[in-house]
């Protein structure tokens, strides 16, 4: 035809595809040799919807989420499908370009083009410098290079709504006002992060994953404190992918489905229940649409309760210990655990769950004569800092080449958590998701007895967590070794769990690990010390936190159930 239907000049090093000639018949994939190219199929209804798109052959959202007054809108999705686009957008950084990237639209035609929906009355409110918008960034780890000084000074300067003290105490941020941002950890950061936004006045408040590095009780507190800004004219939303706190947040949710990377839609407002549970199936009925093969359900660990009570089981011990870390303590009680068992330890932050990991792991020793015993362990630790200089073939051969080999590992770990498309990558390239998987992967390839996985969940989306929850638990039920996880969400948690130990005691300064007990025990001490209470979800089994002081909270308070098991 004489059209140039792939283009590269000199000039420019990217090549062009024009995708309206391009017929899909594949043959640039095939010759592409660093498999940069992907063609996919669009849905023709959704080229009018779309509203922003970056440049040409790259990624682009349709549709937008519809935040209301006075409401939480809750967005869930996998990473990288435009829910942080969408806020850019939302808040006004972004100008939307409706798709025409080389000849972007001015805002009477995008104006237009949302006419009719609630989107033209908020974008119309935007323009005429009505709204100010808030964001709290997703990667609170980057504030201390922008932001420099003491925390207390800091939200004083800050402060326009007279709840700053209520926030410092709900928040637990009165021992880190003298320090500096570059002293805080993830946590503290991250609860720095969400008071600064709520003590500026605002009229939207966008939250990009509030929960991460927060222990159980801070994630719900921060999400009391973001529930405490609605007022009848302002807006909140949040993404979030600890489903359970999404869950207790919201009070509508659009759900994000596409390709990572390449486009994502926008689904219409559901209900917070709807919106979850069609999240799991992966199929939106207003749509008739199916986005995932299988979908996600929760059967809890059949095996605990049948153990309880049957000691000749337990194969390996450990004896009460008890370590000092300087003005830190922490006592444990003697515990017994076997082979194809998970036990997830449960606490708030600085209550010692990760020295007790350090002890089982051999890498400190217990104070006095008791110590634990020998055991060969593989450890994923916390945080996870890239040393290798290489790609993630070259680790993986390096660090666990024959389980690497390994068809049935390939099955079972490796295709589930997606490794093999960052096998030719970068290894101090990887994003915090990525490093997060591969790290899963080394920490399950090296042959041990025990596994000890700290933080699972960090970094990835609500979908690959629960992947690598089913993962984590295949692989050690099908080994019969014994996996001690310490995780902080809590559908992960429950789903992993077959016994748990509970950690008590005041964070930083003394604390207590209990002895293993079966999960509805384990549970039911766990929430009451936080005065929650959960219920189960009937469609597909998933925990949901009851709203505080609800007729079913306090129904389940006055008989002491706090965590229910029955299906």
């Amino acid at each position: 035809m004489g059209k140039m239907c792939i283009a590269v000049t000199p000039s420019d090093k990217i090549s062009f595809i024009s995708e309206e000639l391009c017929i899909g018949c594949g043959i640039c994939v095939k010759k592409c040799p660093f498999e940069a190219i992907q063609i996919i199929n669009l849905p023709t209804n959704l080229e009018k919807e779309t509203t922003h798109r970056y440049t040409a052959n790259s990624f682009k959202l349709h549709r937008l989420p519809v935040p209301r007054p006075g409401q939480v809108l809750g967005l869930v999705g996998t990473n990288g499908i435009g829910k942080s686009t969408a806020l850019k957008v939302l808040s006004g950084k972004l100008k939307p370009n409706l798709g025409r990237y080389d000849d972007p639209p001015d805002w009477e035609e995008i104006l237009k083009h949302f006419r009719g929906s609630e989107l033209q009355n908020y974008f119309t409110k935007i323009l005429e410098d009505n709204l100010k918008a808030i964001i709290k960034p997703q990667w609170v780890d980057a504030m201390p290079r922008s932001v420099r000084g003491e925390v207390g000074v800091l939200l004083n300067s800050r402060s326009e709504r007279n709840n700053q003290d209520q926030l410092i105490d709900m928040l637990d941020l009165q021992d880190v006002l003298t320090r500096e941002v570059k002293q805080l950890s993830g946590g503290e950061l991250q609860r720095f992060a969400i008071a600064a936004s709520c003590i500026q006045r605002a009229d939207i408040y966008m939250f990009d994953e509030p929960s991460s590095y927060l222990d159980v009780k801070q994630r719900l507190n921060a999400a009391r404190v973001i529930r405490s800004l609605l007022g009848p004219t302002s807006y909140v939303i949040v993404v979030e992918h600890d489903l359970s706190v999404l869950d207790y947040l919201s009070d509508f949710i659009c759900v994000l489905y596409g390709r990572p990377s390449i486009y994502g839609v926008v689904t219409l407002p559901f209900s917070v229940r709807e919106g979850i549970n069609i999240f799991l199936d992966g199929m939106v009925p207003t749509e008739n649409l199916r986005f995932r093969e299988e979908s996600l359900t929760f059967h809890l660990a059949e095996t605990a309760e049948e153990l309880e009570g049957n000691d000749r089981l337990r194969m390996y011990k450990y004896p009460k210990m008890s370590k000092t870390l300087g003005d830190f303590s922490l006592n444990i009680d003697a515990g017994e655990f076997t082979d194809s068992e998970i036990i997830v330890m449960l606490g708030q932050n600085g209550t010692g769950k990760t020295t007790f990991i350090r002890l089982l792991a051999g890498i400190i020793k217990a104070d006095g004569d008791q110590q634990v015993p020998e055991l060969s362990v593989s450890y994923k630790p916390q945080k996870i800092s890239p040393q290798f200089k290489g790609t993630v073939r070259m680790l993986l051969l390096k660090k666990i080449k024959s389980m690497f080999m390994h068809p049935q590992f390939n099955t079972d770990v490796l295709k589930p958590l997606k490794v093999e498309d960052l096998l030719d990558l970068e290894v101090q390239n990887l994003s915090g998701g990525e490093l997060q998987r591969v790290a899963l992967v080394l920490a399950l390839g090296k042959p041990a007895e025990i596994y000890l996985i700290d933080e699972p969940s960090a970094y990835l989306d609500s979908e690959q967590r629960i992947i690598a929850a089913k993962v984590i638990k295949r692989f050690i039920l099908h080994a019969k070794k014994t996996a001690f996880i310490v995780e902080h969400d809590f559908i992960m948690g429950t789903y992993l769990a077959d016994r748990v130990v509970v950690f008590g005691g005041t964070p930083s300064v003394n604390a207590i690990a209990n002895t293993p007990q079966s999960l509805l025990s384990g549970m039911n001490k766990f929430l009451a010390s936080l005065e929650i209470t959960f219920r189960r979800d009937p469609t597909n089994f998933r925990p949901r936190i009851n709203k505080m002081d609800s007729m079913k909270d306090k129904e389940q308070k006055s008989t002491g159930n706090y965590f229910f098991l029955e299906d």
